[in-house]
Parts: C-alpha cells; structure tokens; sequence
C-alpha cells in the first residue's frame, strides 16, 4: 500500500466522522511517528510533513557527517563519512545529510498495523468526542427514536445515530414505548465504560419536568418567571415553586395556561401526572401552607433548627393534607425541605371515625403515643398512610406497624 493511498483513504475515513483537519494530520503524524521509534529506537532526528489533502507523505532523515573512525558514528543522528558519500560524493564532514524515508522501506506488516492504528484511533477520538459533547449536555432535554425496547432499558438513537440508554428506574410507571416511536428524556448522566460512552436518560428526573416548563412556558424559557424547586413522585403527583421577577406577571396562571392549555401537555407527557404549581415565597409559613394546598391550615409551629414544622388541621383537612397513600405531605415536606407532622386543631372526631385511645386494650400505651406525636389519634388517620409512610414518620418497627394496622382495620370491617 502506498503513503498516497494509506493517507486518502484515512482522510476520506475522518471526514466521514467529522474529525477536523488539524486532529487528523497530529493523529497520522504521532502514527508515524511511532512506526519511526519502532525502526529506528528514535524520532528526534526525523521531520514528518504531510498533505491530507493530495495524499502525499515525505519522512526525512537527518544526521551529521562524521569521520569513518569517530567515536560518535554510532549515534542515531550520525553517520560516517563513507556512508554519506554512497548518498551524494561530494559529501564532507560536518555537514548534514537529509535522507528521504518511504513508507515502504517499514515493511508491508508495519504499514498495514499502521492503517489499523489510524482506524482504531479515529473512533477513539470519536467516542471522546461523544463522550465531551454529551457530558456538557447534561440535564438538557432530547428528543429521540426509539429502536429497541428491553426488559432493563429502552435503547433510542440521536439524530447522528448515537445510542442513547433509559434504565427502567429511569422511566415513568406508565411509560409505553413502541419501537420506532420518539420520545422526549433528560439527558441524566454520562459515564465512560471500558473506552465507550454510555449516555443515560430519565423521564423520572424533576430536571426533566423544568426542562418540560420550559419549552411550554415562554416565560419561563425568557427568565420571567423562574423556578425555585421541583419535587416529584413520578407518573403520581408533582409540586412545582415558581416565582416572577415581574410584578405584571402572575407565575401560576403563566405555567397553567389559558384553561390549563400550557399545562395540559406536560401532564399528557408525564402520563396524567398530577402537578400542583405553587408561588415561591420567602415567608416560610406561607409557603408550606400552599405546599400542603389543597388542605387548609389552622395554625403552625417551625422548629427550623431541628428541620420540622407542627402543622394543626380542622379534622376534615388532615387527609387532604396527607393526600392518597401520603403522597401530598411527603412532596410537600421535600419542596419545603422541612419534616412537616401533622396534628388535630380539635378534640372531635366523625362519627364514623374512632379515637386511637379506644384501642388500648390491644395496642399498648406507648406505640398510641407515638402515633399522636405525630399527629395521628385516630384509626383513620393511621390506615390512610401506608407502612412505609409510617415508618418514616415514626420511630415504631415494621412488625409493631403491621400489627396496629390489623387491629385497625378490624374496626371497619
């Protein structure tokens, strides 16, 4: 294979994956230069010049003329006088010699190694490359196609055929996804697996649902209006802090559109998500008051010292603020990034409904204690939260838990 032909063909293979010229003329050089330290131990003394374009590669050789009995004849950028006049006859000592090296005179293996090397480094370059733009893209929003669907993850391809991954954590419950269709991620995180890119995305991220604001609300992607946290349970229920910078500008009625026409698409896109929009305000008390919205608050205490605020209800709003398996007072106590505990304002209950202290014949004193620190004292109140709600709001074990919900929903049956 000739220098012409080994240098069009790699130009023409870089063009095709958009190296620019400079990379590829240092990627043949440093590849040359290797197969010159190969033959010769050394390429101090060696000048590379290269043509991309034309095809043409010349290597020259330089070294000093020194006398046939020199102590230095041995050294890399010497050469005896005798040698030197095989070249041109009227040589002489001390001067320099410079001799073209062809590709050829490295051997027909040396080249081929060569043409694989400059292959193999190209999509090197290429997965760095990748791997760069993809990484300053992060928390970005994508479209892309999606081309094969698996039990772990959805594998999708970018405009320029890169494969992008969406683990099964990463997708909504709800997600359906077909190959061939398209759909819209955040791109999570960018890692680097033995030498390849691996470029993941989520649907579950609330970067995901701000990315989503965004491209809905042109005030938003203005800097009008800004959003202040996003708290999601994916596919369930989400809470969004907005604020504006303009007094003319109301930021909820902006994000929800005329009859919810801007939010209505966000929510089709997170598969009927439920999204409470929320004015940020830097009054602590107000704003957790609209984080448990729709319930309405009686009174308030925050310990922000120990991170918990004590919430009093009327008993017809505690399980609005609870909401359905909990899910209300946990996205609140995440936007607010306060522990909120809920407590009764009043001493009644429904009718229907029954005191906790009625069951101390069969629950002992000290879990119905626990359970009203936390601001439930009735059996309602305990059975509308799930075990995990409950552990994490009390310090009971899993077992004591299990069994007051049994005795409790004895009561109803």
């Amino acid at each position: 294979m000739s220098s012409g032909t080994l240098i069009e063909n790699f130009a023409e293979f870089a063009k095709r994956k958009n190296i620019d010229r400079p990379t590829m003329i240092r990627i043949l050089e440093d590849v040359f230069r290797t197969m010159i330290r190969k033959k010769y131990s050394t390429d101090d003394n060696f000048d590379i010049i290269i043509n991309a374009e034309k095809g043409d590669l010349e290597i020259w050789r330089f070294r000093e003329i020194v006398d046939d009995n020199s102590e230095d004849i041995w050294d890399h950028d010497k050469i005896s006088l005798s040698e030197a006049q095989k070249i041109e006859p009227d040589f002489e000592i001390g001067e320099e010699v410079a001799e073209e090296v062809k590709l050829e005179d490295f051997g027909r293996r040396a080249v081929l190694t060569a043409r694989q090397t400059l292959i193999q480094k190209v999509k090197d370059l290429e997965k760095e490359i990748l791997f760069q733009k993809y990484k300053d893209m992060v928390g970005e929003m994508i479209t892309a196609e999606i081309y094969q669907v698996l039990g772990r993850e959805v594998l999708m391809l970018d405009g320029e055929g890169n494969e992008l991954i969406l683990p099964k954590g990463e997708q909504i419950p709800k997600d359906r996804f077909r190959k061939g269709d398209t759909a819209k991620a955040v791109i999570h995180r960018v890692e680097m697996v033995n030498g390849t890119p691996r470029i993941i995305l989520s649907r579950t991220s609330p970067v995901f649902l701000e990315r989503l604001f965004e491209a809905e609300v042109p005030e938003i992607y203005d800097e009008q209006i800004v959003i202040r946290n996003v708290v999601r349970e994916p596919g369930e229920r989400a809470k969004v802090a907005v604020e504006s910078f303009d007094d003319r500008i109301d930021p909820v009625g902006a994000c929800v559109g005329m009859k919810g026409s801007r939010i209505h698409s966000i929510v089709r896109e997170l598969q009927n998500e439920n999204i409470d929009v929320i004015n940020f305000t830097e009054n602590k008390e107000l704003f957790i008051s609209r984080a448990l919205s729709p319930a309405k608050i009686s009174n308030m205490k925050v310990d922000e010292e120990n991170g918990r605020v004590s919430v009093y209800l009327k008993p017809d709003q505690v399980s609005l603020a609870i909401g359905r398996g909990g899910q209300n007072i946990k996205l609140a106590s995440r936007l607010v990034d306060l522990e909120i505990d809920v407590f009764r304002d009043v001493d009644t209950i429904d009718d229907e409904d029954v005191a906790l202290e009625e069951f101390n014949d069969e629950i002992e004193q000290w879990v119905i204690d626990e359970l009203r620190r936390v601001g439930l004292d009735t059996a309602k109140s305990v059975l509308v939260l799930s075990k995990e709600d409950l552990l994490r709001r009390t310090d009971l074990e899993e077992e004591t838990i299990e069994n007051v919900q049994q005795v409790l929903r004895q009561e109803f049956e």
